[in-house]
């Protein structure tokens, strides 16, 4: 998700795995939810932004050990983009990040190649 200045919002993982590193917010499905009805409920508890979920941008698959992950990541909008995003849930920090900082930054694996595939960051 990307605010009004085209920053990409992060959060820095809390726990395992990939605790310490920087990633976009997100999780499981539960029960009976849509991929959407997902985002939208990640995104409040691990930053506190209310958010509405576009189209998807991509899909990877991460293998962790025997099980392999299916992630799609969807756009979204911000419902009030004066709101703040603040640490909660899973997340240990948030931030808004511009290109720039995200080279700087500690990301998940692949994550920052991966959305330069995607078109989400300039290449």
């Amino acid at each position: 998700m990307h605010d009004g200045s085209g920053r990409l919002l992060l959060i820095r993982r809390g726990h395992a795995p990939h605790a310490g590193l920087w990633s976009l917010p997100g999780g499981r499905l539960e029960p009976g939810e849509t991929a959407a009805k997902a985002v939208v409920r990640e995104v409040l508890e691990e930053t506190g932004l209310r958010v509405r979920a576009g189209a998807p941008v991509g899909r990877v698959q991460i293998p962790a050990g025997e099980v392999v992950y299916d992630v799609v990541d969807l756009a979204c909008t911000l419902v009030d983009p004066a709101q703040q995003p603040v640490a909660g849930d899973d997340a240990a920090a948030v931030m808004f990040a511009d290109a720039s900082d995200i080279d700087r930054l500690r990301c998940t694996p692949l994550l920052v190649e991966t959305l330069r595939d995607w078109g989400v960051l300039p290449g």
